[in-house]
């Protein structure tokens, strides 16, 4: 945006010089507009400033390549919890299932009427239960319709950052 505005700014101040000067003043005029356009250079370098991101050294205006696709097991079982109240995580691969608010892919295996079929894990009660009113509902409620609000698939993916996190010791 700054490197707009001031290419606008030296291409204004060039008509400007040359319109309104005779032919011994539009040599003047370039070289003026010449200078302002290495100042703004030189006051906006761009780049990262020497900062590292997640994104690696890579300058803002750069478009790097994109990074591998992690992979996802197709099936390890079930997974511990980390953390008391952790919401349960997605043992398997949910490519191509849709969750959306004509469909949800998780209820053809997860509901009570198909786990035992398709060999899955029931969906826990407390979807059933209404958070406003306290009532006990005979679909999910709307408000945990959309699983991936909370319960994740896990990936074998290296931690993005540097982290000392450790289990709570109960679920060792």
């Amino acid at each position: 945006m700054k490197r707009l505005f001031f290419a606008v700014l030296v291409a204004g101040l060039m008509l400007t010089g040359i319109a309104h000067s005779d032919d011994s003043d539009s040599a003047t005029a370039t070289t003026t507009a010449a200078n302002i356009a290495a100042a703004a250079k030189l006051d906006n370098p761009g780049g990262i400033g020497g900062l590292e991101s997640l994104r690696g050294m890579t300058e803002l205006e750069t478009t790097r390549p994109a990074d591998p696709m992690k992979h996802y097991p197709k099936d390890q079982g079930v997974i511990d919890s980390d953390y008391v109240y952790q919401p349960p995580l997605i043992p398997h691969t949910i490519r191509h299932n849709e969750v959306s608010l004509n469909a949800n892919k998780c209820l053809a295996c997860h509901s009570w009427k198909n786990a035992k079929e398709m060999n899955a894990t029931k969906i826990s009660v407390t979807h059933y239960i209404s958070p406003q009113q306290g009532q006990v509902l005979s679909d999910v409620s709307p408000s945990r319709y959309f699983c991936l609000q909370c319960h994740v698939p896990q990936a074998d993916a290296e931690p993005l950052v540097e982290n000392d996190f450790k289990r709570v010791n109960a679920l060792r």
